[in-house]
Formats: C-alpha cells, sequence, structure tokens
C-alpha cells in the first residue's frame, strides 16, 4: 500500500501517468505537463466531452476504467487525484511496482509553478472568477502568465495556460488533497500574493462544521509568507477573525469606508456595468465590464488590488477588464428562443445561489426571472442547508427544484428534501414547484415560459444538457 511517507517525486522524470484524469483540476494539469514535453497518460471511470475530447486533442492517451495493466509501460511518475480511494487498481499496482507517486498540488508545484510567483486565490465563493480576471489582467498586461482555474475562460476557452512569464495564478481549494493527505489543498503552495474571498460551511462530505472550516483557512492563513500579500475581504466576519494569525502584509478590500480598496458608486448600464474604485482615499478610476452583479464587482476589486500590487498599470487594467467575457458557467447566457433567455450558473451554495439571482434580477430588470435548481454536490444534497435554501430564491419570480438525482449517495436521516424546500417557499409566498426527473422540468418550461422570461439554470453539473434541450424544445 502507498503511503505518505513513501511518497515523493524522483529527479529523472519524463514519463507521467495521472490516476482519475478528467476532473477540471487533472485535466488542466496533464495539458500543462503535455506542453511542457512530458509523454503523459491517463485513466478515468468517467470519460465523455469535454474533456475526453479536449484531452485527447492534445494527444494525451486515455483509457477508461482503473486497471494495473495502464501501468505496464512503468511511468516515472503517478499523480494521484483526490477523488482515488486507496482500494483504486492503479494505486494499488503503484505501490507494487514500487512507482513514484505524488498527489495534484504537489505536482502543480513541481511542474508548473517552480520558479514562478505563485498568486493564491482561496475562499468558499468567488475563487474562479476572481483567478480568471487576474490571469486575463496579467495576459492583456503582456505579463504572459500561467494559470491553472476551475472554469474554463472564454477569453482563453481554456482553464489552463502555460506561459513564459513569472507569475501563475492558482485556484486554491479548500478540498482535501489525496486519500494520503488529508489537508487541503491550497496549503501545498507558497504564495507570493493571495486573495481570501469568504469563509463559509461548505463541503459536508469533509468538513464537520464552519469551525472545521474555519480552522482549515487558519493553517492557510498562518503559512503565508511574511514577505507576502494577503489580500482579503472586509465583510467577512470569518476573514476577519483569521487575520489576526496572519504575519504577512495585509490589505482589505470591499465597500466599507476604512477599506484599502474601496468600490465606490455602481451604474448598471447592460451589457455593462461601471463602477468607481478607491485605492484608500485616491479615486483610482471609473471602470467597466460585462460581469453583472456586486459580488462580481468585489471580485474585480480583489483582482485589481492584486494587479497593482504586481506593478501593472491602470490603464491596462482598465482596458483589460473592458475586454474581460467572463468564465463559462458562470451566468453563462446558453441561448434565446421566442424571447426567452436561457442562462447556465455555477452556483450551488445557498450564499451563491442568492447572489446570483440577485445580480441577474438587478440587470434583467423588469423580465420574469425563473430559477431552476438541482442540487448536486455533497453539501447541497444533504440537510445541512435545507434551512437556507428556503431563504434564498426571493429575487426569483418562479423556481423549479429537481429532486438531487445522486440522493441514494447520501443516509437517509442526512437527505436533503426538493418537497420540503417546495413547501418552504410557498410558505413565503413564491411560486414554486419540484419535479422527479428533468424531463419534467423541460416540459414545464416549454409550456409555461413566455417572451422576456430570464430562465436561470443553477448546477455544478452538465443537468442532463437541459439547457441544450431546453432552447430545441422552447
Amino acid at each position: 500500500m502507498i503511503s505518505p511517507e513513501k511518497n515523493h517525486i524522483g529527479h529523472n522524470v519524463e514519463t507521467i501517468h495521472l490516476i482519475a484524469v478528467c476532473g477540471t483540476a487533472m485535466g488542466a494539469l496533464a495539458c500543462m505537463l503535455k506542453d511542457s514535453g512530458y509523454r503523459v497518460t491517463g485513466s478515468d471511470n468517467n470519460v465523455y466531452p469535454p474533456m475526453s475530447r479536449f484531452l485527447k486533442e492534445k494527444g494525451i492517451s486515455i483509457t477508461k476504467g482503473f486497471d494495473a495493466a495502464h501501468l505496464a509501460h512503468r511511468p516515472d511518475l503517478v499523480v494521484v487525484g483526490n477523488a482515488v480511494t486507496k482500494d483504486n487498481a492503479e494505486v494499488i499496482a503503484t505501490a507494487k511496482m514500487g512507482l513514484a507517486y505524488c498527489s495534484m498540488p504537489q505536482a502543480v508545484n513541481r511542474f508548473a509553478a517552480a520558479g514562478k510567483h505563485q498568486i493564491l486565490v482561496a475562499g468558499t465563493h468567488g475563487k474562479t472568477t476572481t483567478s480568471a480576471i487576474i490571469a486575463w489582467i496579467l495576459f492583456y498586461a503582456r505579463r504572459d502568465p500561467s494559470f491553472i482555474i476551475g472554469g474554463i475562460l472564454s477569453n482563453f476557452n481554456s482553464n489552463y495556460r502555460t506561459g513564459i512569464g513569472d507569475c501563475i495564478v492558482i485556484e486554491a481549494d479548500e478540498y482535501d488533497t489525496a486519500f494520503f493527505d488529508k489537508g487541503p489543498k491550497f496549503l501545498h503552495y507558497t504564495p507570493d500574493a493571495a486573495i481570501l474571498t469568504s469563509v463559509e460551511f461548505d463541503h459536508a462530505d469533509i468538513y464537520r462544521d464552519l469551525d472545521h472550516v474555519r480552522s482549515a483557512f487558519k493553517k492557510m492563513v498562518r503559512s503565508i509568507p511574511s514577505a507576502s500579500l494577503l489580500v482579503s475581504v472586509d465583510d467577512d466576519p470569518n476573514v476577519r477573525d483569521l487575520l489576526v494569525k496572519a504575519s504577512c502584509h495585509r490589505v482589505t478590500y470591499g465597500r466599507r469606508k476604512d477599506s484599502d480598496w474601496r468600490l465606490g458608486d455602481v451604474t448598471i448600464e447592460p451589457p455593462r456595468t461601471r463602477f468607481k474604485i478607491f485605492k484608500g482615499s485616491e479615486d483610482f478610476g471609473t471602470f467597466r465590464t460585462q460581469m453583472i452583479g456586486l459580488h462580481n464587482l468585489k471580485n474585480t476589486l480583489a483582482a485589481v488590488a492584486v494587479a497593482d500590487h504586481l506593478g501593472v498599470t491602470r490603464d491596462q487594467i482598465e482596458a483589460a477588464l473592458t475586454r474581460f467575457t467572463g468564465i463559462r458557467r458562470r451566468q453563462e447566457i446558453r441561448g434565446e428562443k421566442n424571447g426567452i433567455i436561457v442562462m447556465d450558473d455555477f452556483a450551488h451554495h445557498p450564499t451563491a445561489v442568492k447572489e446570483t439571482l440577485m445580480a441577474v434580477k438587478s440587470h434583467f430588470f423588469g423580465s420574469r426571472i425563473v430559477a431552476v435548481f438541482e442540487p448536486r454536490t455533497n453539501s447541497s444534497m444533504r440537510k445541512v442547508f435545507q434551512n437556507d435554501y428556503a431563504t434564498v430564491f426571493d429575487p426569483a419570480d418562479r423556481v423549479c427544484i429537481r429532486k438531487p438525482s445522486m440522493l441514494a449517495k447520501v443516509p437517509e436521516k442526512e437527505r436533503f428534501s426538493s418537497e420540503q424546500l417546495v413547501a418552504d417557499l410557498k410558505k413565503r409566498g413564491k411560486s414554486a414547484k419540484h419535479f422527479g426527473d428533468t424531463d419534467a422540468i423541460i416540459d414545464d418550461l416549454v409550456h409555461s415560459s413566455k417572451d422576456g422570461d430570464v430562465i436561470l439554470v443553477m448546477s455544478n453539473g452538465g443537468f442532463d444538457n437541459i439547457h441544450e434541450r431546453l432552447l430545441a424544445a422552447l
């Protein structure tokens, strides 16, 4: 059996095999390794587009399922994804063959981040968007950054990039690292600059409660070198409490008058939003973005603070923000039929659902907002957020809740109830309905939707391709 004590990366690495290669981060790492000249193979139980196609186009050989035979070529290194268990056939074969192995963040450190200034973005919410904005600003400013991010950046049509510049932007995940390393991934990095966007309870499959989550972020804050910068949000009490543990240089961002970076007046001018930024008492400038919602303006503000710290000029920042086209699955309009807009978003945590709905409501003022929600994460399928969900759909005019498709994975007494949520929403005066499957939702929306509606689909999964199927049916 492999163990942390035997975990190592050899010096002469040419061939690398990734177990569970089709995950977002693992797939990006595989491509970065391939771009860097390594011979890369991978395996996964779930080999399907778009990641399978993406990897194939890169010339990366993928095998379906897990089998010791996939290691017959004796790779110099095996990278073990965090969803992989100790009983995995390829993990067992790795131990028997005495192959070198490591976790995903260890591989990122060794092969992608070595010698570069690490820009880390951590927090319960906003990691992907904030990371993407920083990466794009640095690219536009001709800094040629590398990045590995948990979403597809529309400007690059990719979630990774291998640049020759001196910076790498990393979306720093609080999820556990591997079965042989249960600590959060972000503890493996040594940032020159870090952003902390928020701290809330999430990932109920690995964290017991909020205090457990806070303990992980406390370790991260303490680990930031004294010469590095920490940019932290100003309105989250959980974040503020952690700052006393930081020995590094700190600046804050948000809407408080005493923040180091402050969001000023905001004007919605569809399809853009115009907003003012203050650096201390100085008027830093007026900017425009295609991103919608206060939460995204705060994400932008954090990115601007880091870009300024890295020496990017105000004019470069302004031009980059104007040209930033967003991230797939973050308020992404998938299409419009008969005057009905179908929008896709990754929101699943109650806070994210609320902020997304508020953003869409403010941007599409006067439209009927139809919220379609699939509880699919390990947290949302549990009743830990049952009562919270009842309070976050207020901006929606109509709510459709799908019964979780993988509810059997959750112990019966811990399960979320879509029926109970709908009953609670109706008590608040909302028009709400629960559905047993995706087909029933599509059928309902085809008959109930009308010109001017915005149908906002929220899920962290593919949701049975509901977006394209709904557009085809409307």
